[in-house]
C-alpha cells in the first residue's frame, strides 16, 4: 500500500498544478538561465516533499500507536472514511474546523513567512518556499495523510508521503518551468479527475481492513499471540 501513495500523488499532481502552480510559476529566479534556474526549482520541489515526509511521519506516530493496541485492520478502516469524509464535506465546514483547531493562525504564519522567502533570491529561499508551500491548507495532501496513518509503522508512513511527493514532483517540476506547458482548461478538466480518484484510494484502505481474502486487495489477516500476519496469497496458513 506503500507504493499507492507514488500513484495518488502522480495521478492527482494535476490538482497541484491548479492549487500550487501559481506560487511555482511565481519563484524567484523567474529571469534567470542555465544550472541556477532549474537548480532553484529542484530545490522548492524538493522543500515540498521534505515537508510532506514529515508530516507522514506524524501521521505515522498516530498510527502505530493504533496499531500498537492491535487495531491494524480498524486503522486502515478508518483512513479509508476520513478520505471519503475530506472528499464530501463542503469546504465551509472544513474552515470551521480549522478554526477550532487553531490551525488558521498557523496558515497565516506560513502564508507571511512565504512573503517574505519571496522577496529572497537565494537558493536557500526557494527550498523554504517549497517548504512552507507543503504546509498550506490542501485538501489533497490531506487525503493522502489519511492514507498514510495507516501505513505499516513511522518509517512507513514516511515513505508513503515521499513516493506521495516524488509523484507530484515531474508536473510540477515542469509547470515551474513554463506555465504554459498546461493551459488552465486542461487543468480545470483534469482536475475534475481528483476526487474520483481518491474514491478509489479510499475504498482499497477500507477493503484492506476487512481482510476479504482478496490477494494483494483485502488480504486475510491472522492474529496470534505474539504477531499479527498477512496472508495474500490464496494459500491456506500452515
Amino acid at each position: 500500500m506503500i507504493w499507492a501513495g507514488f500513484l495518488f500523488g502522480l495521478i492527482g499532481s494535476l490538482h497541484c498544478v491548479g492549487m500550487c502552480g501559481p506560487i511555482a510559476m511565481a519563484l524567484p529566479f523567474g529571469g534567470s538561465s542555465g544550472w541556477q534556474y532549474y537548480a532553484g526549482r529542484l530545490l522548492y520541489n524538493g522543500g515540498r516533499i521534505v515537508t510532506y515526509t514529515l508530516l507522514g511521519a506524524l501521521a505515522g506516530a498516530f498510527g502505530e500507536s493504533l496499531q500498537l493496541a492491535g487495531l491494524q485492520q480498524t486503522v486502515s478502516i478508518v483512513s479509508g472514511i476520513l478520505i471519503l469524509l475530506l472528499l464530501v464535506l463542503p469546504n465551509v465546514v472544513k474552515g470551521k474546523a480549522a478554526s477550532v483547531l487553531g490551525t488558521d493562525k498557523l496558515m497565516n504564519w506560513v502564508r507571511q513567512k512565504l512573503g517574505y522567502f519571496f522577496g529572497k533570491k537565494s537558493f536557500g529561499s526557494l527550498f523554504m518556499v517549497g517548504l512552507l508551500n507543503g504546509l498550506l491548507p490542501c485538501g489533497f495532501v490531506y487525503i493522502a495523510l489519511a492514507g498514510a496513518i495507516s501505513a505499516p509503522g513511522i518509517a512507513g508512513a514516511m515513505g508513503y508521503m515521499a513516493l506521495f511527493g516524488l509523484g507530484t514532483f515531474p508536473l510540477m517540476f515542469l509547470v515551474s518551468l513554463s506555465g504554459k506547458l498546461i493551459t488552465f482548461k486542461v487543468r480545470h478538466t483534469l482536475n475534475r479527475l481528483v476526487p474520483y480518484v481518491g474514491m478509489v484510494l479510499a475504498i482499497l484502505f477500507i477493503f484492506r481492513g476487512l481482510g476479504l481474502g482478496i490477494p494483494y486487495i483485502s488480504p486475510k489477516v491472522i492474529h496470534t499471540a505474539h504477531h499479527t500476519t498477512e496472508i495474500t496469497c490464496c494459500t491456506k496458513p500452515q
